[in-house]
C-alpha cells in the first residue's frame, strides 16, 4: 500500500534540509522495567483512567509535499490526545515542516521497515501510529479511538485501520486483513495489520522486535504482526478506525514480485515451525500459480522464492504451537 520506498531509488548524500535528531538522542519511553525485565506503560492517570502519548510516524521520500503536509495536518487536528508527530526522510531531503514536527533525515533509502523503525527509535509514545505520506485522517476522534481501544485492553498489541476511498468509492477487500473479507465494515481479531494504516503499542513493538529491516518491502508488518502475537498479544482490525488512501495497486513496484516471494520464504523461514513452515509456502506457491496468468510475473516471483532459500533470512525463532493454534482460532491458521 505505501509509496514511500522504491527498491530503485537514487541513495543520496546531500545535506539535510532541517535538524536530524540522531537515533541515539530518543527520549526515553514505555516506563521503567520491572525487575522480571517486564517494561510498565508510564501514562499519566486522570480520574483513574490511564492517559498515553501517541507517537505518528510517517515516512516519505520527499516526492508528495503536499501530500505529506495533509497527513501531518490531519494528525495535529486530532482531539484531546497528546500526540507528536515524527518524519522520517528515506534517503531524501525534507521541506520545512515547522517547530511541532520532528524530522529525521536518513542517509540512504534503507527501506520501508527499516525507515519506519529508525521514526519509532526516536519516539516517545507509548502507541505508535504508522501513517503514509499520501494517507490521511478524516475524523479528529481518530486518535481519541485509538487512544481509548489501548488504554481499556493491556493485552492489545496492535490494531488495523480500515482503509475508505476518499472519492467514496468501496473499501478495497484486499486492505482487510482476514481470510474472510466479508464486511470491511466489521471489526474482528486478525493475525496481521497493514503498515501504513495502524498503530502498536510500543511494549509489543518492541518485544516483537521491531519491523525486520533486511525485508525492504512486503511481509514485513505480518512477521511483526506473528511475533507480537507469539508474546502474547492480540491485534485487531478495527472498522471504526478510518483511514483515507487514494486507490493504488501494490503491483506498481518494480520489484513487488520478486521481493513478495522472498519475503515470504523470509517470513516461514524466521517465525514458523518447520512443518508449518513447508505447509505454509507450499500453499503459496499453488495460489500464485492458479491466480497469475503473467509469465513475466511468475518468473520474477519465483527468482524472489529462490532467492529467499539462498540468502540469509535472520534470527529463526519459531513461533509456539499454542500461538499457531490461537491464530487458527482467531480465523487465520499459519499455513496461509
Amino acid at each position: 500500500m505505501s509509496s514511500s520506498v522504491s527498491p530503485h531509488a537514487s541513495r543520496q548524500s546531500a545535506a539535510p534540509a532541517q535538524s536530524v535528531v540522531s537515533p541515539q538522542d530518543a527520549p526515553p519511553h514505555g516506563g521503567p522495567l520491572s525487575a522480571e525485565g517486564e517494561r510498565h506503560e508510564s501514562g499519566e492517570r486522570r480520574g483513574g483512567a490511564q492517559r498515553l502519548k501517541i507517537s505518528c510516524v510517517l515516512l516519505t521520500m520527499g516526492n508528495r509535499p503536499a501530500e505529506l503536509r495533509r497527513a501531518i495536518d490531519s494528525v495535529f487536528d486530532q482531539e484531546g490526545v497528546d500526540i507528536e508527530v515524527i518524519v522520517v526522510g528515506n534517503g531524501s531531503d525534507l521541506p520545512e515542516l515547522g517547530d511541532r514536527v520532528t524530522t529525521l533525515r536518513l542517509p540512504e533509502n534503507v527501506g520501508i521497515p527499516a525507515g519506519r523503525n529508525e521514526g519509532v527509535r526516536i519516539s516517545s509514545g507509548e502507541i505508535v501510529l504508522f501513517l503514509d505520506d499520501d494517507g490521511w485522517y478524516r475524523s479528529r476522534d481518530l486518535a481519541r479511538h485509538v487512544h481509548d481501544r489501548f488504554a481499556a485492553d493491556p493485552g492489545l498489541g496492535a490494531l488495523s485501520f480500515r482503509i475508505a476511498d476518499p472519492d467514496g468509492g468501496p473499501d478495497q477487500r484486499r486492505h482487510v486483513p482476514r481470510l474472510r473479507v466479508g464486511d470491511p465494515r466489521r471489526s474482528s481479531r486478525v493475525t496481521t495489520f497493514l503498515g501504513g494504516a495502524s498503530a502498536v503499542r510500543r511494549t509489543a513493538f518492541d518485544q516483537g522486535g521491531g519491523l525486520p529491516g533486511a525485508f525492504f518491502y512486503a511481509h514485513e508488518e505480518t512477521d511483526l504482526a506473528w511475533r507480537i502475537l507469539d508474546a502474547g498479544f492480540h491485534i485487531e482490525y478495527d472498522a471504526e478506525a478510518v483511514m483515507y488512501h487514494p486507490a493504488v495497486a501494490p503491483t506498481r513496484h518494480a520489484d513487488f514480485y520478486r521481493l513478495n516471494a522472498r519475503n515470504r520464504v523470509w517470513l516461514a523461514r524466521r517465525n514458523l515451525p518447520w512443518p508449518l513452515a513447508l505447509a505454509y509456502l507450499g500453499t503459496w506457491v499453488g495460489m500464485t500459480v492458479l491466480r497469475e496468468r503473467s509469465g513475466a510475473a511468475l518468473r520474477a516471483w519465483f527468482a524472489g522464492f529462490g532467492e529467499g532459500w539462498r540468502q540469509d533470512a535472520g534470527e529463526r525463532a519459531p513461533i509456539k504451537w499454542s500461538t499457531a493454534w490461537r491464530m487458527t482460532r482467531d480465523g487465520r491458521p499459519p499455513v496461509i
